[in-house]
């Protein structure tokens, strides 16, 4: 699933007129790049919410037939419903396997492949690809790779799923593998943070850290960012 459905405020004035999944690197948009991302690694059918100019991204993915992708709308018009909720409105489109979900704004070079082997081998309800970087909202994992906590480095508000003794900082990718057992596995409903979600479930589930520092990983949200993803994605 790509989460689409934002208002990319970062990115004005263009999401003023377009939704932040059109924003252009070198000719192709982001919406784009990550559905051949996902090809990469044998994904060829893909969620995608909208709510932002939602006309827009179907139109753009009619006229390219998916790029190629079997692609279903989640349709968020009505509310926009962050990306906890809009992954349980977006429920019926998955089977009983593990999937992909990720952020359309996010670039990346990640093996992908290396991902779904962790997640596969831990047997946890989700496995987050993370990084030692600089970040304004920070994960905290122990020495396991157990999520343990969340911080907000810039107001120093703290929420914390298990014991914080003995973890490390790692900044969130927006690339994550789920267990389809996530939906009956949440309690949070309507709109809400899919991290909150993980934080909820961690105090008694095993929610894991990928750590994939050094790769390249660029969040596109604001225009000078569109620019630095021009250099490093050309």
């Amino acid at each position: 699933m790509l989460f689409a459905a934002g208002l990319g405020t970062r990115l004005k004035p263009f999401t003023d007129h377009h939704p932040k999944a059109l924003a252009p690197v070198l000719g192709k948009t982001l919406l784009e790049r990550n559905i051949l991302y996902l090809q990469q690694f044998g994904i060829k059918e893909v969620v995608v919410n909208v709510h932002h100019f939602a006309d827009q991204i179907e139109q753009v993915l009619m006229e390219n037939n998916g790029f190629g992708s079997l692609v279903h709308i989640s349709d968020e018009r009505d509310q926009v419903l962050e990306t906890g909720g809009g992954l349980l409105k977006a429920y019926s489109f998955f089977s009983d396997e593990d999937f992909v979900v990720m952020n359309v704004d996010m670039l990346t070079n990640l093996d992908l492949k290396k991902l779904i082997l962790a997640h596969q081998s831990s047997q946890a309800l989700a496995t987050l690809a993370v990084m030692q970087r600089s970040s304004s909202r920070q994960l905290l994992f122990d020495t396991a790779m157990q999520l343990c906590g969340w911080r907000n480095n810039t107001t120093g508000e703290i929420k914390a799923s298990r014991p914080l003794e003995h973890t490390s900082d790692f900044a969130f990718s927006g690339i994550q593998i789920i267990n389809s057992s996530f939906f009956q596995q949440v309690t949070h409903s309507g709109k809400f943070s899919i991290i909150d979600a993980y934080l909820k479930l961690a105090e008694t589930l095993t929610i894991k850290g990928f750590d994939h520092s050094g790769d390249l990983v660029i969040d596109v949200g604001k225009p000078d960012s569109l620019l630095l993803a021009e250099r490093l994605f050309s």
